[in-house]
């Protein structure tokens, strides 16, 4: 079993969705993460920042899922960053209302000398300095995966790119994988991406799936049809989780095994968007979960006679 580091924010979120509302509840890039690693039992270390007023009870959850939080670092005084959006009725699209960093203006994260030697690197959407800063004091990962967002091409493009040149796997949306290449052709952007540094590039769809490339291998997983999706925050943090945990359990680094990790990340997210926050993530049971990777493997298998 290898060990898992995750970097990235521990937020207070609320969110209004067309469903219903959720006040000040615990959120952020590394407790989706970290959540959807636990179910792969790998030994995995938060790093991140948070006030004291962000609640004890939840880092004691995370705890208790075999998560090491010790890392986790409380400022007495000192408020949580906190964000609040509200989606509109497709739930693709969302305003937000609130941001205010806090704590996390200030971050800077320690990898401890336990996690130094950790095989696979998780980078939670954050800006790049800090993304950059944690690669530096890992001693020999197998796996970096980042995790970013238009917001950092906006304003931090040259960090960015500094980052992207450094790590294996990077996860983005269609949109912003359009953005960083100026290519509207998925293929040709990561075609791109390819040449900036990473070996991998995986472009999220949302409610369409995501793309795996590697050279000139390409793999498509389709996002399982739901119902009814609640609250979408967090979804792509599910399924980083869901993608590294299971790379860190298996320690197969190869694009056939990154097939899987993918499969098994779009399985915790799909889950993810049932309830508000991180509720589902907390109280989905490993048989749960084999049932919905059996629903993606019918859906995605079938015999064809060729007439």
């Amino acid at each position: 079993m290898g060990k898992l580091v995750i970097v990235g924010s521990v937020n207070i979120d609320s969110i209004e969705t067309p469903f219903g509302s959720a006040e000040r509840i615990p959120g952020g890039s590394a407790p989706f993460i970290g959540l959807a690693a636990s179910y792969f039992q790998v030994d995995s270390c938060i790093i991140s920042v948070v006030g004291d007023d962000f609640p004890k009870d939840f880092i004691s959850l995370l705890h208790s899922r075999g998560i090491h939080t010790d890392s986790i670092d409380i400022k007495e005084g000192e408020k949580t960053f906190f964000w609040a959006g509200k989606y509109h009725n497709d739930m693709n699209s969302r305003d937000t209302l609130v941001t205010e960093l806090n704590v996390l203006a200030d971050f800077n994260p320690i990898v401890p000398e336990a996690y130094a030697d950790a095989e696979v690197v998780m980078l939670g959407n954050l800006h790049p300095d800090i993304q950059l800063s944690v690669i530096e004091q890992m001693k020999n990962p197998k796996l970096i995966v980042l995790d970013t967002m238009n917001f950092w091409m906006d304003h931090t493009l040259d960090e960015l790119l500094r980052v992207i040149k450094k790590v294996d796997v990077i996860t983005i949306n269609d949109e912003e994988a359009r953005q960083l290449t100026g290519e509207y052709s998925l293929v040709n952007a990561a075609k791109k991406i390819h040449e900036m540094g990473p070996k991998f590039i995986v472009i999220k769809k949302g409610e369409h799936g995501a793309l795996l490339f590697h050279n000139e291998e390409m793999f498509y997983a389709p996002a399982l049809p739901l119902a009814e999706v609640f609250d979408p925050t967090g979804a792509g943090d599910t399924f980083a989780g869901g993608f590294t945990g299971y790379m860190a359990r298996t320690g197969d680094y190869s694009f056939e095994n990154m097939k899987t990790a993918i499969i098994n990340g779009s399985a915790l997210a799909s889950f993810c968007v049932e309830k508000f926050g991180t509720d589902r993530l907390v109280d989905l049971s490993r048989s749960e979960l084999h049932k919905r990777l059996q629903q993606f493997k019918n859906l995605t298998q079938f015999d064809i006679e060729l007439t």
